[in-house]
């Protein structure tokens, strides 16, 4: 079995899945209503709440569990 090509991460998951929601906003601004414009905004959509849970679980301020 060959080795997994790992790669270094050289930007903060944040960041990436950030730019992928504004790319997302993006592509769905060029397209008419339409199920495909609303297919692409709820990715974008999920991308900013996984940005917004890790900035949270992350923070200083959330207490410690026992």
């Amino acid at each position: 079995m060959g080795k997994r090509r790992r790669m270094k991460q050289t930007r903060s998951l944040e960041e990436r899945m950030a730019e992928q929601a504004a790319k997302l906003k993006e592509l769905a601004s060029q397209l008419p209503a339409g199920p495909e414009r609303e297919a692409l905004l709820k990715r974008a959509q999920m991308a900013e709440t996984g940005v917004y849970l890790s900035d949270r679980l992350t923070s200083p301020g959330l207490p410690q569990p026992d």
